[in-house]
């Protein structure tokens, strides 16, 4: 995607790159989602929901760019608004790799501001070795019906690094739809129970693995791939260290 300019004038429509713009050029993010939850106190105008976005009012923002995610926002939305003049620019993430290298072009290439503190601090941090022994590990998204994280995903790839072996990762699909029994069968040495998308508690989500060690994670540290990437491993391993 070619610019005359760097972009001024930014709506993000994905929570990471809304607190990667937030943090990194905040005089240029004009909108953001109701979803958009960081930095703290972000206080911007909202466009409704990564799936349903209000497409007139960004219009009406006349944005130089809209910035978006191939599996968090829908392919219409993306279309419709290019066909209104919109320029999109859509990130694919199927690992951590994918993430350094697209955050590292918003930014130099497209937003020509170089490559952020954060970045590279998120770099740095995620080229240890991952820890052993390993741990065999599932991590529900959703209850009801139970889904988890499969394989091709950002959530995966961070999983291997941490040095936890997805029961779910060799499969086709992305994010399975399992039956809480299939859970239990894989034999998974640690449930992950991340807050986003469902928003699991201490009272809504262990119950469901008796004998089974269970630990809620903050999905921003599991899911995200901004700023928080470059504290998230240390605080993720913390979480997962096993007890003594």
């Amino acid at each position: 995607m070619a610019f005359a300019a760097p972009p001024r004038r930014i709506v993000s429509l994905v929570p990471s790159l809304s607190e990667a713009l937030a943090v990194t050029v905040p005089d240029r993010l004009v909108a953001v989602t109701d979803w958009c939850t960081h930095p703290p106190g972000l206080d911007l105008p909202r466009v409704r929901g990564t799936k349903n976005p209000d497409r007139a009012a960004i219009v009406a923002l006349k944005p130089d760019l809209v910035v978006a995610n191939q599996e968090e926002n829908r392919r219409l939305d993306v279309d419709r608004l290019r066909a209104a003049g919109v320029p999109v620019w859509v990130t694919a993430i199927e690992s951590l790799n994918d993430a350094l290298t697209s955050m590292r072009r918003l930014f130099t290439d497209v937003l020509a501001v170089g490559e952020p503190d954060w970045l590279r601090a998120a770099a740095a941090e995620w080229r240890h070795p991952a820890p052993r022994p390993r741990l065999r590990v599932a991590v529900p998204i959703w209850r009801d019906p139970w889904m988890v994280v499969g394989a091709r995903t950002f959530t995966g790839d961070l999983l291997a690094r941490l040095g936890l072996d997805n029961v779910f990762g060799t499969g086709e699909a992305r994010y399975p739809r399992v039956e809480l029994d299939e859970l239990h069968a894989a034999a998974p040495e640690l449930v992950l129970l991340p807050d986003e998308p469902y928003v699991f508690t201490p009272d809504d989500g262990p119950e469901a693995f008796p004998g089974l060690r269970t630990v809620l994670v903050p999905g921003r540290r599991l899911t995200w791939y901004g700023p928080s990437l470059a504290t998230a491993r240390g605080e993720l391993l913390d979480l997962v260290r096993p007890e003594p």
